[in-house]
């Protein structure tokens, strides 16, 4: 975490943990107009002159269409084998191209991808603490943003500056905006919202995602997802247009060639003894096999008792069968249909 924000948290009772991550005591899970810090999300910066064209062979999303101060779009790393690594959000700051991903990945997403660089004019940079990062989600966030930025963003995915100031518009159930910008400037701006908005943490903007079918990998789930399990290729993740990239012919065979049989639903579940975490295995009730069905790819509580998840599953399982947490005796998970659905089949 950047030292002068994190000084500024604590000055307003935050506690950071050994990870870096500001949390705040008395927060409640949600709330209809909520400010948080999000400190847990980390930035790889990708500049030089042929920056462009080592991640184009390298991410699923097609960087070309990255317009500088104007939109962010998803997109991921694969291995060879078209399995991911790691999800982020990209976007153009002017000359650099910077990679959104949780800080836990960080360090490793920068390791592998300087392994392909090879002679191309590119460098590579943790630049986490470059900037201090906020966010303001609910109906209120668009008036109350207006005095601070020139512009607000109105569409999802869009991207709008004011000098050193950047805001993101996430796509989600209500309006939800990241800022990113200098400690000096964003200081004044958490001040100012934190007089109207409810201080909650970091979580609920993963809940939010969760909610809106966006999925993050982590550690847990390193090489385990190929793009399309995710949905990834319906949020504009993933380009089948553009040239080759590693893990391209496998993720190109299965939108072509073969046949999904797991895809990412969104799924509640009441989980007393141990709550559900990213990489944990999913059984079905009917089978008698104990190998896992699916995983969980993110959980987060909601407040309410039980907890709001993104899961991989068996299209086959999910349609005609029960699916378990932890085992097939565990607690069983409802199912809804991510909010931008799925294509009907030809």
């Amino acid at each position: 975490m950047n030292s002068l924000w994190k000084t500024f948290l604590e000055s307003r009772s935050a506690r950071i943990d050994d990870a870096g991550n500001a949390r705040f005591p008395d927060a409640p899970v949600e709330a209809d107009c909520a400010l948080m810090d999000l400190s847990p999300l980390g930035l790889i910066a990708v500049a030089g002159p042929e920056a462009e064209n080592f991640l184009q062979g390298q991410v699923t999303n097609d960087v070309t269409r990255l317009s500088p101060g104007d939109e962010s779009r998803l997109g991921s790393h694969c291995t060879p084998k078209g399995r991911m690594l790691v999800s982020f959000r990209a976007f153009r700051l002017d000359d650099v191209i910077y990679l959104q991903l949780p800080r836990t990945q960080v360090a490793d997403t920068v390791q592998r991808l300087r392994m392909y660089l090879l002679r191309a004019k590119a460098t590579l940079e943790d630049a986490s603490d470059r900037f201090a990062a906020i966010a303001i989600a609910g109906e209120c966030a668009p008036s109350l943003l207006a005095s601070h930025l020139d512009r607000v963003p109105t569409q999802d995915n869009a991207l709008t500056r004011k000098n050193e100031l950047v805001a993101m518009r996430i796509p989600g159930p209500a309006p939800r905006f990241q800022l990113l910008g200098p400690v000096s400037a964003l200081e004044g701006i958490w001040t100012d919202l934190a007089g109207t908005a409810t201080l909650v943490n970091a979580d609920y903007w993963a809940l939010l995602d969760i909610r809106a079918g966006i999925p993050t990998v982590y550690p847990q789930t390193r090489d385990t997802f190929v793009p399309q399990m995710v949905n990834l290729h319906l949020l504009d993740g993933v380009s089948f247009k553009k040239g080759c990239y590693t893990g391209q012919e496998v993720v190109a065979r299965m939108q072509y060639l073969g046949k999904l049989k797991r895809r990412m639903y969104q799924a509640r579940v009441e989980a007393e003894e141990k709550p559900p975490a990213p990489g944990d295995k999913l059984y079905s009730a009917s089978s008698h096999s104990e190998q896992a069905t699916g995983w969980v790819v993110d959980a987060r509580g909601n407040g309410d008792g039980d907890y709001e998840l993104l899961v991989v599953v068996e299209i086959e399982a999910r349609e005609h069968g029960e699916v378990r947490l932890a085992g097939p005796d565990g607690p069983s998970l409802v199912f809804s249909d991510p909010p931008y659905g799925f294509p009907v089949p030809d």
